[in-house]
């Protein structure tokens, strides 16, 4: 992580990919190149997951980067890795990307706010009062 600008290999609004990895220029996020083929134990690549629960990284563009550093450092994509974005972020962003179009796993699991429960007067007919002795 050190001068992005003299470094950089690929860049777009959000990321640098350095000769190092990649970082996430707002925040200082850093994948190291070495890092970035992890794998989870079901195959699945792990930094598409990982940055699906992120609520600060826009899909379309750590998807760019991502795949600019898999060429850069020569480093094989498979089936996994399409499965692994699909899972992360959903099948649009993978197919189609969009900045923010869609909802990230992470939105699906975290409610956005809680909701208070709504109470509802039910008025019972004279019948049942009547039968009830009222």
């Amino acid at each position: 992580m050190g001068n992005a600008a003299a470094a950089e290999l690929f860049g777009n609004d959000d990321w640098s990919v350095q000769t190092d990895g990649i970082e996430h220029r707002e925040t200082g996020y850093f994948i190291a190149r070495g890092a970035l083929a992890m794998r989870r134990a079901e195959g699945l690549w792990d930094w598409p997951l990982q940055m699906a629960e992120k609520r600060w990284c826009r899909p379309s563009l750590f998807r760019e980067a991502f795949l600019a550093a898999l060429d850069r450092f020569g480093i094989a994509r498979d089936a996994e890795l399409i499965r692994s974005f699909a899972l992360g972020y959903g099948i649009r962003a993978v197919v189609a990307p969009a900045a923010d179009t869609f909802v990230s796993l992470g939105e699906m699991l975290t409610p956005r706010e809680t909701l208070e429960p709504v109470r509802v007067t039910v008025r019972r007919p004279a019948r049942a009062l009547a039968a009830a002795g009222a």
